[in-house]
């Protein structure tokens, strides 16, 4: 539907930006902190884009005040950062690190300080490596135990401060990449694995939800889906019947289970068909009842389109980390569906589809399938940004793709949907997995590189002027 006129966004939306605790925070291994499984995985040569690791990041443990300090004068309403869990708990369990909830005691207070609202991501892919180590990490249930003991920790000690809280980041990709690709860690390819893996992980978010209710009754918690909305190539019924495949597998096999407490049924038949289904327990499915989430988190960065994929069809291709457009490659599972390039929107340099319309599609199948509030934990791009002569950055291609899917929230606001916020990936640049430092997201520049940390100085790009106005003016000046 096209709006004549849209309405407003809410007085209290939370405009926002984001961050995880590996990709800026550096300290690797002081005050306490223990390895955590990126700390080790980083280390195997050719994982990563040119040997990058997050041992010192942008260094925001020690210049989290200077950073707070920028997202005050941009006057942003909310931050969200992940906590690592092996600076709370070094050996993932056991005795608890005084100086590492001590550090996100101090940010929590700093942001408080400027009326920022911060928003607490319990786990963004950092698993404590001593955990991977006893029992194999999310290979286990001993995982629902630990990771509840811990969030239960962060709900004692900051809950009186934190209202808003994502209890798992993109279990989706974390989940994925660890277990079907292996581009993530531990490293493994074992389609079996993954589909246990994921449903140990559902249990403990189940778990840390219901748990949540005793700590921070005045609070809200729910997950954060990395969610790629699927179109259909063609209107061929077999490319439809494709892309109904893809959504089910793809998309509701998770936010399903976070809003339902049980799976989607024909992906469930198709794997009990083919010996995947995971192993499930007496009980399951009552804890996975009891931890519905009071809203949905949302990262969203593209659309994929889909097709047939015949029985002969296409598995796994390249992944673009390159920044080399046009080197990823379609993927697919046999006789279920496979990925097809969209020739109507335009790609990043990391061959990410750029779509605003498909942001607001998106939020409409969630508000029209889970009754849910959403809150947008983010959405950003990925690109190469130049330093000019007077410390000046012109990201304008950024502007555009933020103040595009700002629109595209606020038509989806028109058509119905409850929303939160808005979080921009990210606030700072930061290290981007296995992508390193050139591929930027921040409103603030961070003068360093792949060989060299330099002086890690912070520099406002033009961006960061734009969404001051667009903060100020509470989305009117779009």
């Amino acid at each position: 539907m096209i709006h004549k006129k849209l309405k407003p966004f809410p007085d209290n939306f939370l405009w926002g930006a984001a961050s995880a605790s590996y990709q800026v925070e550096g300290a690797w291994n002081v005050d306490g902190k223990g390895p955590s499984n990126w700390d080790e995985f980083v280390r195997i040569p050719g994982k990563t884009f040119k040997g990058t690791n997050g041992d010192v990041a942008v260094d925001h443990y020690h210049r989290y005040q200077e950073d707070v300090q920028l997202m005050a004068e941009m006057g942003m309403k909310t931050y969200r950062f992940s906590v690592a869990w092996a600076r709370i708990f070094p050996n993932g369990k056991g005795e608890v690190n005084e100086k590492g909830l001590q550090f996100y005691d101090n940010l929590i207070n700093e942001l408080i300080k400027y009326e920022i609202e911060p928003i607490l991501t319990i786990y963004h892919w950092d698993l404590p490596q001593a955990l991977q180590d006893d029992y194999g990490g999310w290979e286990s249930r001993n995982i629902i135990e630990d990771f509840t003991n811990y969030s239960v920790t962060l709900f004692k000690r900051f809950g009186d401060r934190v209202k808003y809280w994502v209890s798992l980041n993109e279990q989706n990709i974390f989940t994925m990449l660890g277990y079907k690709t292996a581009l993530h860690p531990p490293g493994v390819k074992d389609d079996k694995l993954f589909y246990q893996v994921n449903h140990h992980a559902n249990l403990a978010n189940a778990s840390v939800i219901k748990e949540f209710r005793k700590y921070v009754p005045d609070g809200k918690i729910g997950p954060s889906f990395a969610y790629a909305p699927a179109y259909t190539f063609s209107s061929k019924p077999e490319d439809i019947l494709a892309m109904e495949n893809a959504e089910e597998f793809n998309s509701h096999w998770w936010m399903d289970v976070y809003a339902w407490g049980h799976y989607p049924k024909a992906t469930w038949n198709y794997l009990e068909k083919n010996g995947l289904a995971p192993s499930v327990e007496e009980g399951d499915f009552q804890l996975l009842k009891e931890g519905k989430p009071d809203f949905m988190g949302v990262n969203y960065y593209r659309t994929m389109t889909y097709e047939k994929n015949p029985l002969d069809g296409v598995t796994e291709g390249h992944f673009n980390t390159s920044g080399k457009k046009g080197t990823s490659e379609d993927t697919g599972i046999q006789g279920v569906f496979k990925t097809i390039k969209n020739p109507n929107l335009e790609a990043t340099n990391w061959d990410w589809e750029i779509d605003p319309t498909g942001l607001r599609i998106g939020l409409r199948r969630i508000t029209n399938r889970y009754q849910l509030p959403i809150l947008i934990s983010e959405n950003g791009l990925g690109e190469y940004d130049t330093l000019e002569e007077n410390d000046f950055v012109n990201d304008d291609y950024r502007i555009d793709y933020i103040k595009s899917h700002l629109i595209a929230v606020q038509e989806a606001i028109t058509d119905g949907v409850e929303m939160i916020g808005y979080c921009v990936w990210s606030f700072t640049d930061l290290l981007s997995w296995l992508n390193g430092y050139q591929k930027r997201y921040g409103f603030v520049y961070v003068d360093r590189d792949e060989e060299d940390e330099k002086e890690l100085r912070r520099i406002k790009k033009k961006s960061y002027h734009w969404y001051k106005v667009v903060i100020e003016t509470n989305g009117e000046s779009l």
